[in-house]
Order: C-alpha cells, then structure tokens, then sequence
C-alpha cells in the first residue's frame, strides 16, 4: 500500500514498474527487458533482485494481500483494541466500533486508489501463482476478512455472521471496482472520490443492517 514518504528501494521499483506493466499488457505480455528498461537497468540485472517474473508475481500478490491484513491490524491496534476480538480484554476499549469501521473503511480506500494495478493483476494473474503462494494469498486474505467481520458485527450487533461476511465481500468488490473508473485524470480528484467510496461502503454496510431488521 502506497504510504510510505521514503524512497523506494530498487526492489520496490521494480515491483512498482512490474505490476503496472503486467496490468496494462498481461503477465505473458511483459518481458525482463522491458521491466528493467523501466527502471533504468538492464534485463539480466533483475535477476540480481528475483529469479525470474513469477517471483516478482509472488511477491506482489503474496505482499499486498499480507499488507492489507498487517496494516488492519495496526488500525485496531492505534485504535486500542485487539484485532479479531469481539468480546472480553480489549473488545470495550479504545475507539468505538463506529470509528474503527471507518479507519478499516479509509484504510482500504487507500489500497484502492493507490495500488490499482495490483487489483487488476490479482483478478487475472492469481491462478498463475504456485499452488503454495496461491493458499497463502487465500489464506491473508480470509484473516483480513475475518478482520472486517468482527469489526462489521459490533457496529451491527443484530447482523448475523454470514451476513457480515457476505457484506464485507461485497463492499471489498464496490472498492476494488477502481481500476475501472478510468485513468487518474478523469476521476473527480482522490479525495471526493475516497469521499464516495466511503459513503457507498457505509450505506452497503447500513442497508445490510436494516435487511436484518426486517
């Protein structure tokens, strides 16, 4: 996730340029070369950072998923609760529910504006992974979910388990919908869009609630 205020190192470079490249023309589009042109070296010189394309793959799908799941935490963290605990030490404390929703909610906006080829790469090129990699992924990913549920159900206590996750799965396919709203440019500005995002999040998660109501 895009926010860092340091350099990037070279290996960070790499990815960047990798992951916008295999967005744009496709994992099997993109050659060595062409990465390492991308960043100012030549092709065999990438090799002294990864062994080939499928790592830099690897670690871009394997890296954002586990990025997305540690910085949640720490938000649950600076918000003075444990991540993952609905009840006892912890649950009460700290920010309330409402406030951590939104952090959760502001979070993964960041995510989604920030690192758009990185949700066009895992649509296409997650089955590319090794099997291993590919479980790993899935299995952040659950963890970060599970995150949001536990986080979901004490804003709307009368929302059953299912549910909640079902709406955190939606909410997660309205957010990651941003690599096709069009290049940068054409977009309102990042923070009216961040805005939107936000509010849609919100009223699918209050919709969820009030279905429950019903």
């Amino acid at each position: 996730m895009a926010t860092r205020t340091d350099a990037p190192t070279r290996r960070e470079q790499i990815l960047k340029e990798a992951a916008r490249l295999f967005a744009e023309r496709g994992f099997h589009g993109v050659g060595v070369d062409e990465i390492g042109a991308a960043v100012g070296i030549s092709g065999p010189g990438l090799y002294r950072h990864f062994a080939g394309k499928d790592a830099m793959l690897a670690e871009l799908l394997v890296g954002i998923s586990g990025q997305l799941l540690t910085g949640a935490k720490r938000r649950l963290a600076e918000a003075g609760r444990v991540a993952g605990s609905t009840t006892g030490p912890g649950a009460g404390s700290g920010a309330g529910p409402e406030a951590v929703l939104d952090s959760l909610i502001e979070g993964h906006i960041d995510f989604a504006l920030d690192d758009r080829p990185l949700i066009t790469l895992h649509d296409r090129e997650l089955d590319r992974l090794r099997d291993s990699d590919r479980k790993l992924v899935r299995q952040l990913q659950r963890q970060y979910v599970e995150l949001w549920v536990g986080v979901l159900r004490e804003v709307y206590p009368a929302v059953a388990e299912p549910s909640a996750r079902s709406a955190v799965h939606s909410v997660f396919g309205l957010l990651n919908s941003t690599p096709h709203l069009g290049r940068s440019g054409s977009l309102p500005g990042r923070g009216a869009t961040a805005a939107l995002l936000h509010r849609m999040a919100r009223g699918a998660f209050a919709a969820v609630a009030e279905d429950g109501r019903g």
